[in-house]
């Protein structure tokens, strides 16, 4: 996932949690804003992945996940938003059992949920 393609300030995650909306499912937590500055341009997200998932590795190991995850969504993902998917506790099993095509459909369910 590109650099213009994620969010890194601490003012745009304020902005998402404050003013955007969320869905969740039993393992993300999805929270979106539409921009204003910039209707049309790429979607952006922020992770956050907090340390009651593991230790450092397995944190990180989770970010590149979901990253990927969303790589491969990225052309159903609706544009001029910022997103911000947070990774709830007990997310690194199923994912280590079932692979990152469940992840990858976990995602989707989140965002169904925008969509809706």
């Amino acid at each position: 996932m590109q650099r213009r393609h994620r969010l890194s300030r601490s003012r745009d995650f304020d902005d998402v949690y404050r003013h955007g909306t969320s869905a969740s499912t039993r393992y993300l937590v999805l929270h979106w804003f539409p921009r204003e500055t910039d209707a049309s341009g790429d979607p952006r997200l922020g992770l956050a992945v907090p340390r009651s998932i593991g230790s450092a590795v397995v944190r990180n190991r989770m970010k590149r996940q979901l990253r990927e995850a969303w790589r491969r969504l990225l052309p159903e993902i609706p544009a001029g938003h910022d997103y911000v998917l947070v990774a709830r506790p007990g997310i690194v099993e199923p994912v280590a059992a079932r692979g990152q095509d469940w992840l990858v459909g976990e995602v989707a369910s989140a965002l169904e949920k925008v969509r809706s």
